[in-house]
């Protein structure tokens, strides 16, 4: 359960690499998607064998794990795929209980990423089961992989149209560090002490940058934001089929990965599965609502306006507006829309006051209008990049000559002048210039591209405000109209809310808050109300201990109260756990 694998089938985790997280041990969301047929789509799952356990035997296979062929790693004996079987005749998917109730899906926030899907019985008792032999890996579905398969799987949502959505976290995206922008970079003539995460992506042994930093520039070295989440990059590599480079030595190395190194474009979406129980689901990537550490999106119930938070520091709250209805789109890939960032207008009183008493008041920036076929084609330009590409580029050195000076030297000249395998800096400058000339609709076509892939960058140069820290889950009721509230859980008011430059400058709270906007006429928001606001790090055990602190997840119920979910430091707190509170609205 939870465990991608390679297109030959072997367990990822089998592989000397950086892991981000405990790979198949990191759940996160969970969402439950009903049927009222008692078995998907034609209330069997009987003679075609869909959804079976472990083959005709139940035997792992000649091989110990990749079934005869060695194909999938499947579990049955022609190991063809590990989601299926033949065995499963009775009309009740093989469990001898009762009818499926729906699907549990559930996120793995690793890197390759995950998401299972588990029946629940529901028992002729009335009690319910989760149907473990029939649970599948959507990871390790042909579907997932040909769109690059997905990484950091956080929280996500359930559509108005009952089909489940999961959010990649992707804290890799970040081009820049902290409040830095791309025009702050050209300013100073160099990328040192500036550049984020991003910028490293497909160097050879990614995650380790922040140590060659410190070599190469000692006391002007520092922390590219993101550059943790480049940990299990390379596992990403091999669960697309990349070639594994030497791993007889028991570690990681930096020999550089050459063809399959998976495109940076091609993770931080919005993933939608839809025919959530069909067979096998069909992954949906909204790239118009592009790139970000997404935590969750809201959609509402007019089917085209979604709204995205964003964790991590200094980072941007987004709208997505489609041109029609999602539901109306006979082909995903037609989808398309405007993406929004927002920019707070009130700064004056955001500056130096306790956040519990300003409500934030935004506008809309648009950034750019396309659809997933534009965007995808754009991204699709960047498919051949590799850890090869990065040293024959931005070294001198031949790499298969002297691989540890051409790894220095493409380090240093990226850290000053940018991955010139990506977009540019020169590109998000020149479509920030034109856009401000001409407006979004006016830019160049090769430069469209920018506010979708390179989206917080591309916020940051046209004056929203990516100022937000650890924007978590963001809910609204069942059925929620125009009158009604979303919520969005703030986890930390520190950093980019709470310094002294931009547009939000409120006080320090280390503890978070909630927010709440009003749904307005054409399911706009325009106003963030605090309405719960945690402790700080210095409040004592009598104030932490009765109060919301590190909100990560909200759900709002079918009577309005609020579900809050902690993950939680623990602060001034007597105790250590993490608690669920229930907020009431006025």
């Amino acid at each position: 359960m939870g465990m991608p694998q390679t297109p030959g089938g072997l367990a990822i985790d089998q592989f000397e690499a950086s892991q981000y997280g405990d790979i198949g041990y990191n759940p996160d969301m969970n969402q439950f998607v009903p049927v009222e047929d008692g078995g998907g789509d034609d209330g069997t799952h009987g003679n075609d064998g869909n959804h079976g356990g472990k083959g005709n035997d139940g035997d792992k296979g000649n091989d110990g794990g990749k079934g005869n062929d060695g194909n999938d790693g499947g579990k049955g004996n022609d190991g063809n795929d590990e989601n299926h079987s033949n065995d499963r005749n009775d009309g009740n998917h093989g469990n001898g209980k009762g009818d499926y109730a729906g699907y549990l899906f559930t996120n793995f926030e690793n890197s390759p990423g995950n998401v299972t899907r588990t029946p629940i019985v529901h028992n002729d008792d009335g009690t319910l089961d989760a149907d473990l032999d029939n649970a599948i890996n959507l990871a390790n579905t042909d579907a997932l992989r040909e769109i690059g398969g997905t990484r950091i799987n956080c929280y996500g949502d359930l559509t108005p149209w009952n089909t489940p959505v999961t959010a990649e976290e992707e804290y890799a995206h970040a081009r820049v560090s902290g409040p830095a922008t791309v025009s702050d970079i050209v300013d100073e003539g160099t990328g040192v002490g500036l550049r984020g995460g991003a910028q490293f992506w497909n160097r050879p042994n990614p995650s380790e940058i922040i140590e060659a930093l410190g070599e190469y520039h000692g006391d002007d070295s520092w922390t590219p934001q993101g550059f943790w989440a480049l940990s299990g990059v390379e596992l990403l590599a091999y669960y697309l089929g990349a070639t594994p480079v030497d791993q007889d030595d028991g570690e990681n190395v930096t020999e550089p990965i050459g063809e399959g190194y998976p495109n940076p474009y091609r993770t931080g979406y919005i993933v939608e599965f839809q025919d959530p129980t069909a067979d096998e689901p069909t992954p949906v990537k909204y790239y118009i609502g592009g790139r970000a550490a997404w935590e969750a999106p809201d959609f509402q119930e007019d089917e085209r306006t979604v709204y995205l938070s964003c964790d991590g520091a200094n980072k941007g709250f987004y709208k997505l507006v489609t041109d029609e209805p999602i539901t109306s789109y006979d082909d995903p890939m037609d989808i398309s829309g405007t993406l929004h960032a927002a920019k707070v207008t009130n700064h004056d009183a955001a500056a130096n006051n306790p956040p519990a008493e300003v409500d934030l008041r935004i506008e809309w920036v648009e950034l750019g209008s396309a659809s997933n076929r534009e965007v995808e084609s754009w991204i699709a330009e960047y498919d051949d990049v590799n850890q090869q590409t990065y040293l024959e580029t931005h070294a001198e050195t031949a790499w298969d000559e002297d691989l540890e000076a051409a790894i220095a030297e493409a380090d240093q000249e990226v850290a000053e002048n940018g991955n010139r395998n990506y977009v540019t800096d020169q590109e998000i400058l020149d479509w920030a210039e034109q856009y401000e000339s001409e407006g979004p609709g006016g830019v160049d076509e090769e430069l469209r591209r920018v506010p979708f892939i390179e989206t917080r960058a591309a916020a940051k140069e046209v004056g929203a405000s990516v100022e937000f820290r650890k924007s978590e889950g963001i809910d609204s009721i069942e059925g929620a109209g125009p009158g009604d509230y979303i919520y969005l859980g703030i986890s930390e008011v520190n950093d980019g809310t709470s310094d002294d430059v931009g547009d939000v400058q409120v006080d320090r709270v280390d503890g978070g808050l909630v927010y709440r906007a009003e749904i307005e006429e054409h399911y706009d928001i325009s106003t963030l109300e605090p309405v719960i606001v945690g402790p700080d790090g210095t409040d004592p055990a009598d104030v932490a201990d009765d109060a919301l602190l590190n909100v990560d997840n909200v759900y709002v119920m079918d009577d309005g109260r609020v579900l809050c979910c902690e993950d939680a430091s623990q602060y001034g707190r007597s105790y250590p756990n993490d608690c669920m509170y229930v907020y009431t609205p006025e």
